[in-house]
């Protein structure tokens, strides 16, 4: 399924990160990852969008972002930005 673009900045031992990305790769909805402890442009990016320092931080084509959501309110989005019908 191709997909507007999507990025997720996130790190691979953090839980909700691997909760977040196995949701919108079990939807196979391309996005674009970046490893904010492989890229340090990616930390300092995810902390500009979110304000926070907490991951995953998800920024949508709409310009919106989600930090840590749940399942749902990530799907939710995913369906609002037309990535999930």
């Amino acid at each position: 399924m191709t997909s507007p673009e999507i990025t997720m900045y996130g790190a691979d031992w953090c839980i909700d990160c691997r909760r977040a990305k196995g949701v919108i790769d079990a939807h196979e909805i391309a996005y674009t990852y970046v490893d904010v402890d492989a890229v340090v442009e990616g930390a300092n990016a995810a902390l500009a969008i979110s304000g926070r320092t907490n991951i995953p931080v998800i920024v949508f084509p709409d310009g919106s972002h989600q930090v840590e959501p749940s399942n749902a309110d990530l799907e939710t989005k995913l369906r609002e930005v037309g990535a999930l019908v």
